[in-house]
């Protein structure tokens, strides 16, 4: 029996959700790890320094536990990422414990960003960023390969195009 709630699985209308890159769990491991090890390790230096034994166990046990519940999650995360494209909009589903649905319709996107920082190039990864009318609905799909963002890219301008020219 599925725990999903059937908003997030089936969408009227035969909606197919495409996944991002499962490369992305990679990516956000390696970058909690980036900043998890640093600072877990400074923590514990600094309860060391103040508090002495047993304290900077504890505190160095319980960053070490989170990063490790974190690494975990991460797999989850990515998966719960996913876009469709219909007719008029684009839907964006995400998240793990509290769950998005985005609905971006085709005629009030602004811009579309095609970015990838430098670990995301490490990654051979990108994120395309939709850019609306409103300033607080700005939307991503993040981890997705560099062809496949910039083909969601111009699929999205050319379709935002036709919107707005009423085709």
């Amino acid at each position: 029996m599925s725990h999903e709630h059937p908003v997030w699985d089936r969408w009227p209308g035969d909606v197919v959700w495409r996944p991002v890159s499962p490369r992305l769990t990679l990516l956000r491991v390696v970058s909690l790890l980036g900043s998890g090890v640093p600072i877990t390790a400074g923590a514990t230096a600094l309860s060391w320094l103040w508090w002495g034994s047993p304290w900077w166990q504890i505190v160095g046990g319980g960053f070490v536990v989170f990063l490790l519940a974190r690494i975990v999650l991460i797999r989850r995360v990515v998966r719960s990422w996913g876009y469709a494209e219909r007719d008029d909009d684009l839907l964006i589903r995400h998240g793990l414990w509290t769950r998005r649905l985005s609905i971006v319709p085709y005629g009030r996107m602004q811009f579309i960003d095609l970015s990838a920082n430098p670990l995301q190039r490490m990654f051979d990864l990108s994120t395309v960023k939709l850019h609306t009318a409103s300033a607080g609905s700005d939307s991503t799909v993040p981890g997705l390969a560099p062809a496949d963002a910039a083909a969601l890219r111009d699929r999205l301008a050319e379709r935002a195009h036709r919107e707005r020219e009423g085709l």
